[in-house]
């Protein structure tokens, strides 16, 4: 099958914790003849998958190489700390980093926060993944600090939340090797930012012979008729001004 023959798609990767659900729907209903291929990469290795020409984009957090990559920043999400239900923050709708002092503050390899010195005690161990972590919070061995999203994705009944203030934060970013922007990435750059349809930004254009809006008023504007003042007003009154049936010349004077 030659490249001409091929069907064009899209791959988009995204990072876990990341919900493409609304953008992807958008992208079927605009381009129902283009696939929207969806894969979710683990967060270390979606640089590797994006460079290495296995995805066209992706949706991954922050920070990304601006010397391979060109993104787009999306959105931001909050810190929070994950515990047991019964554990003493519950009590509280927040926390601050010096209430888990005396807490072992699980740090696992794939985490996504950029600490410069994390709260609590460190545990013997790092685990491997933020799934392990999770399962370690539930049998009692410490806590997690993670974005909100990792913490609705791990969710068990057993475990609750609470917002961590002071600490780093998780940035979500849309990101394309730097020398390979497709027209596709160009058509998601649009949808993701909330170009409608007919946005006239991106590479749709107007089809050819569509005609411009300026032209439109142009033609709704009525030619004044030779002969005719252009700012003659439609009141029942002749060209010269005068009403009709009068007469014109000198009026009478009165004895």
């Amino acid at each position: 099958m030659t490249g001409s023959d091929e069907t064009p798609s899209f791959r988009l990767a995204y990072v876990p914790g990341v919900m493409p659900d609304k953008w992807v729907r958008i992208w079927n209903e605009r381009q129902p003849d283009v696939p929207l291929i969806l894969t979710q990469v683990p967060a270390g290795e979606v640089a590797e998958r994006l460079l290495g020409g296995d995805a066209d984009a992706g949706l991954v957090r922050t920070p990304v190489d601006r010397t391979a990559f060109s993104a787009i920043a999306l959105y931001t999400e909050q810190t929070v700390v994950v515990v047991p239900k019964d554990h003493l923050v519950t009590a509280v709708d927040e926390v601050a980093p010096e209430d888990l002092a005396d807490d072992i503050v699980l740090h696992p390899l794939d985490d996504v926060l950029d600490w410069e010195t994390l709260p609590g005690r460190p545990a013997l161990e790092r685990p491997a993944t933020t799934a392990d972590a999770v399962e370690l919070v539930a049998a009692g061995i410490g806590v997690l600090v993670v974005p909100l999203s990792l913490a609705r994705l791990h969710h068990r009944k057993d475990l609750t939340h609470r917002p961590l203030t002071d600490a780093p934060e998780s940035s979500v970013v849309l990101a394309w090797p730097e020398d390979a922007k497709t027209d596709q990435v160009e058509d998601f750059i649009g949808i993701v930012r909330g170009r409608t349809v007919n946005s006239t930004r991106g590479r749709q254009q107007p089809p050819t012979g569509t005609r411009s809006t300026d032209a439109a008023r142009g033609d709704a504007r009525r030619k004044p008729v030779p002969g005719k003042s252009a700012g003659a007003k439609r009141t029942g009154k002749s060209g010269s001004g005068a009403p009709k049936g009068t007469r014109r010349g000198k009026p009478r004077r009165r004895s």
